[in-house]
């Protein structure tokens, strides 16, 4: 079997050093030069000729996390590896999955075909926006799911009084697994949003009066949608109101949001380092799932194996 090789970007060292302590390999050397006007020049410091190439890196803002990604694959494969994996935690631009208005583009496309263009063989990712964006590359994806950390989680609680509850009508797949694995009811917070980053009113589908309720979505960015939907349980009647997100975005007045929000606890992973500690978040790890992946792949076993049964 050839040999296996773990690189970190320069923003995902955080999370990459986790991921190799658990796989049992140290990270292999690469150094990134920048020169005067910003423009960098990664190097691999090591030969990858023939080997199995992880590169680790989040494509959250800024932009030079993807552009230095893509320069990695780029220079891997003019070094001969012989298959590149972009262990990519959280996929930036895949909210942007569709043309839903005229002269807009559809973004997480665009970024698939730059991986590829790159020369990326796989991807391997956690909870994109939307399932369908698997569609839009032609080598394999591996999409883990952060139900495979939450669900541990959740279960070392009481679950007598909890219902669960997506933010919003294109959630409501991912808020119905965790309902049907628990066996608890779901409600649905349907919102009316008028421009990005703003939502107008939510209206809350289903019964939660005297409820442990437990909102489960994909990202958090300015935690406006959380918040509301939390206002909306709680007039509802809801004794109290938790959330689960997979990637904290957590940009603008997130933090200021949750802190003066009716949200006991939002739990969140680490695919996105937090900017600033608060006592209501909760990181989980996600390092584990990742490194029983990256050796599931590299074994040529099941990731299916790596996801809870329902």
């Amino acid at each position: 079997m050839a040999d296996i090789k773990l690189f970190s970007g320069t923003n995902s060292r955080y999370l990459a050093d986790k991921i190799a302590d658990y796989y049992g390999l140290p990270l292999s050397s690469l150094v990134v030069n920048k020169f005067k006007d910003g423009e960098m020049q990664p190097i691999i410091q090591e030969s990858v000729r023939g080997a199995y190439v992880f590169f680790i890196q989040s494509t959250f803002a800024p932009a030079d996390n993807l552009l230095e990604l893509l320069l990695l694959i780029d220079g891997a494969k003019r070094a001969s590896a012989g298959y590149i994996t972009a262990v990519i935690p959280y996929f930036g631009y895949a909210r942007q999955d569709r043309k839903d208005k005229p002269r807009v583009p559809i973004s997480a496309k665009l970024i698939a075909n730059l991986l590829e263009a790159a020369g990326v063989n796989r991807i391997m990712t956690m909870d994109f926006h939307a399932d369908q964006i698997q569609g839009f590359f032609d080598i394999p994806v591996d999409h883990l799911k952060g139900e495979a950390i939450f669900m541990p989680y959740l279960k070392n609680l009481d679950m007598s009084n909890v219902t669960f509850a997506s933010p919003d009508v294109g959630g409501v797949k991912r808020a119905r697994s965790f309902a049907q694995y628990f066996e608890r009811d779901l409600v649905i917070c349907d919102k009316e949003r008028r421009k990005a980053n703003e939502v107008a009113a939510i209206t809350v589908i289903g019964e939660v009066k005297g409820r442990d309720v437990i909102l489960i979505d994909d990202l958090v960015d300015t935690a406006g949608t959380l918040c509301k939907a939390a206002d909306a349980l709680i007039e509802k009647g809801a004794r109290s109101v938790k959330a689960m997100c997979t990637h904290p975005v957590l940009s603008g007045d997130a933090y200021k949001n949750i802190e003066n929000s009716q949200i006991e606890k939002l739990i969140v992973t680490d695919t996105i380092p937090l900017k600033q500690k608060s006592e209501k978040i909760e990181v989980l790890q996600s390092a584990k799932l990742f490194a029983r992946a990256i050796r599931n792949t590299h074994e040529y076993r099941s990731i299916a194996a790596l996801f809870v049964e329902k």
